[in-house]
């Protein structure tokens, strides 16, 4: 049996990524935690009573921890998915999610180098290193053009990744990953919170006294998946066969794995995913007003006839300083080259979000 060591393991990704390996594979799991006076384990409490699965003590941003733990462990796989990912708080925390969305990389891959040469590593990476896109869909070779500090991070730990794999010949990846949802989303997240509020004026309608949901920019638009499907690629690419190289006189092997687009193929407006989510509970709504006053709105019957409600209204805090208007994926080298194809289909997608939340 393998080690594979996974950060962020309580989230969204880690937490299916480890679901993922306990049932299609024989290895242990390792979850990387940082130590929290509140419990966080939601995501995982399913599994903590798993024999291969075990919980550490890892704090990222702490590199003398990150150290010890990789010395002890060994593992066989490192994947890297805890990060501070939330794009729009990224503006308030700059320094923040530089410190622990790409300096952690490079003590990791340091340790790993030190302690564990023969250890596949994988970071992940965003669409949002794209930015301001010049064409799409996005394939590997489209420029980094960042439009957060979010994506500045992710585009730092790019680079760290290529020159440690490229100088130490370290099996290290970072795929472009474009969103990837859940009913494990947190709720920060546009996706979840429509879903939230949805299942939320669903309840609300029986009595007429419904509050709106407010959102931001509609008419962003980005190619989103289904986790699982996602996690699936990661591994797929974790496990590439790709030949050790022997380069000039040096006795030192050389690994040359690739990094990859993971996404759908298919891009939506969160308008789209508001007007899906709403039919999913049997509410047909209509768009009214202009840009800032623009509202989405339903009829409903009650005791004195027939009303309007709001359901989505616009609220311009929610508008970021800097607006990625799409964001659209190539993945045709992962489909062919790795046999990657997603099943969940947007819609099924947005079906599996509300239904959890209605529950």
């Amino acid at each position: 049996m393998k080690k594979v060591l996974i950060t962020g393991v309580t989230g969204q990704a880690g937490s299916v990524m480890s679901d993922f390996l306990l049932e299609s594979t024989d290895n242990v799991i390792i979850g990387g935690i940082r130590r929290l006076s509140v419990d966080n384990h939601s995501n995982i409490s399913h599994i903590k009573n798993n024999e291969r699965f075990k919980l550490v003590d890892l704090d990222i941003t702490d590199p003398v921890n990150t150290e010890r733990v990789i010395q002890e462990e060994k593992p066989d796989y490192f994947i890297n998915f805890a990060a501070n990912s939330f794009v729009g708080n990224s503006w308030d925390m700059p320094i923040n999610h530089m410190m622990t969305n790409a300096i952690p990389v490079m003590h990791q891959l340091e340790a790993i180098r030190k302690y564990a040469p023969d250890c596949r590593y994988f970071n992940a990476g965003s669409s949002e290193e794209f930015g301001n896109v010049d064409y799409s869909p996005q394939d590997i070779n489209h420029p980094q053009k960042p439009r957060s500090p979010y994506g500045i991070s992710k585009c730092t730990a790019r680079n760290v990744v290529k020159v440690w794999r490229e100088s130490y010949g370290l099996y290290a990846v970072q795929p472009f990953m474009f969103n990837y949802e859940s009913e494990r989303r947190g709720v920060e997240f546009v996706t979840r919170k429509i879903t939230q509020n949805v299942a939320r004026i669903y309840s609300e309608m029986s009595n007429g006294a419904v509050k709106p949901m407010e959102l931001g920019n509609l008419d962003s638009k980005r190619d989103w998946s289904y986790c699982l499907d996602t996690i699936k690629g990661v591994w797929l690419m974790l496990n590439q066969s790709v030949p050790l190289e022997v380069l000039n006189d040096k006795d030192a092997r050389y690994w040359k794995p690739k990094d990859y687009v993971l996404a759908s193929g298919e891009t939506h407006s969160i308008r789209e995913f508001v007007e899906l989510a709403f039919k999913e509970v049997g509410i047909k709504g209509e768009w009214v007003g202009k840009e800032l006053q623009e509202e989405y709105q339903t009829e409903i019957k009650d005791l004195f006839g027939n009303k309007k409600i709001t359901l989505v209204k616009i609220n311009p805090d929610f508008y970021r300083p800097a607006e990625v208007s799409i964001l659209h994926g190539d993945s045709t080298p992962a489909r062919q080259e790795l046999g990657w194809e997603p099943k969940t289909s947007f819609q099924e997608l947005v079906r599996k979000m509300v239904k959890n939340d209605l529950t």
